[in-house]
């Protein structure tokens, strides 16, 4: 863990977008050869941890800056438009600091939110394999004394490679049988040195390939009692943890889908014209404007979106009922939706504006694919849009969970 207090404590809510665009260069850099040698970002990620800006959503009443989400947005798209693997790492770290606000004590609010400003990463142990459901975690935490004990095997856990604390979500067992969708879950922060923690190196995505997404498989893991947070209380009223978690994944799309409009521009530069457009440059194929004028107008409807989406979080937040909650988590499902076709859109027509030469093996240019194509896979839009569907046009809610 890096001491960035001081950091922390100088970054001022006006100069969070400099520091999000000074960082997203440096990381832009190599984001390239780091995704074709799948060079893991360790360098990058401790600058991350130097910039403060691990700490944006630290609550005011604890020393962070308590940032909106329409900065917390602001930041992820920037970082994810240079490297979306970069933006995918702490993408956890601020949904757990959003379930720490919802249900950690007080005691637990000052030591964890004190980490964070020192620099700590969380990362998630969340997902399992199949076969079960996704909303059943058979990784068990058990009582054992004035402590508990935790097992399990979890996958998909973004940056627990390079974590200082992993966040381990369990069903609260007592007793013998097997867990299921209705079995209490609980939060287990452990650090990353516990005894009995493994993180397996194991990912092999398509895309998002340096996210270090493997495997962390938990031996009888012991946990102090002041170390689980309950999750399943977070659903029994409205929050905004659901919309925050998934407004930053529409983030990081419409980011990916930026950088892919950007490198398309670049590419369509130094594109020969098709032959019959009787042009000098493809920048003047009336043909190849068309196409640009299209994706533009899609990529910045999804920032538009994604914009409003994070003020309808903040509105909540500010007045949280019923339907202030279910309105952010509605502009959020309709911002992830555009984003993920924007992304999807952009990074591939970005072949189109830079002609044969850009699908060469060297420039890797598929990345901006394959990184849209992996990310928006994370929760299925097609059940936003039932959602969204619904509450249009009778007005129902939405459910209370973490993927809307």
């Amino acid at each position: 863990m890096t001491s960035t207090a001081a950091v922390a404590d100088a970054l001022a809510a006006d100069d969070v977008p400099a520091v999000a665009r000074r960082i997203a260069a440096e990381f832009a850099a190599g984001a390239s050869t780091r995704d074709a040698e799948r060079r893991l970002p360790h360098d990058e990620v401790r600058t991350l941890k130097r910039s403060g800006l691990l700490a944006l959503s630290v609550p005011a009443e604890f020393g962070g800056l308590d940032a909106p989400a329409t900065v917390v947005a602001q930041v992820f798209r920037t970082i994810a438009e240079a490297d979306p693997s970069l933006a995918q790492i702490p993408q956890s770290h601020y949904t757990f600091l959003e379930a720490l606000r919802s249900q950690g004590t007080a005691a637990q609010q000052e030591f964890f939110y004190s980490l964070v400003e020192a620099g700590a990463l969380f990362a998630n142990a969340q997902t399992e394999r199949g076969p079960h459901a996704v909303d059943v975690d058979t990784t068990t935490l058990a009582r054992d004394g004035t402590d508990f004990v935790l097992s399990g095997r979890k996958f998909y856990s973004t940056g627990a490679l390079f974590a200082d604390w992993l966040i381990v979500r369990a069903s609260l067992v007592e007793g013998a049988g097997e867990p299921d969708s209705s079995t209490p879950k609980s939060l287990a922060f452990i650090p990353i040195e516990a005894a009995g923690v493994e993180v397996v190196d194991d990912w092999d995505g398509l895309g998002q390939r340096t996210t270090a997404s493997g495997t962390v498989t938990l031996d009888d893991v012991r946990v102090p009692a002041e170390h689980v947070v309950p999750f399943s209380p977070i659903f029994s009223r409205p929050t905004v943890y659901g919309a925050h978690a998934q407004l930053i994944h529409a983030a990081i799309d419409v980011g990916i889908a930026t950088g892919a409009l950007a490198e398309g521009v670049r590419q369509a530069a130094s594109a020969r014209p098709h032959f019959e457009a009787g042009v000098a440059t493809a920048a003047d194929d009336p043909t190849l404007i068309h196409v640009a004028g299209e994706l533009v107008v899609t990529v910045r409807g999804a920032r538009a979106l994604l914009a409003d989406a994070a003020r309808e979080v903040d509105a909540a937040r500010a007045d949280l009922t019923d339907e202030s909650a279910a309105a952010a988590s509605i502009a959020v499902a309709v911002a992830k939706v555009a984003a993920v076709r924007a992304s999807l859109e952009a990074s591939s027509v970005l072949f189109d504006l830079g002609g044969t030469r850009s699908a060469s093996a060297s420039a890797n240019l598929s990345r901006y694919w394959r990184d849209a194509r992996t990310h928006t896979l994370h929760d299925a839009t097609r059940w936003k849009l039932q959602h969204i569907g619904r509450h249009a046009l009778s007005g129902t809610r939405p459910p209370r969970h973490g993927q809307v």
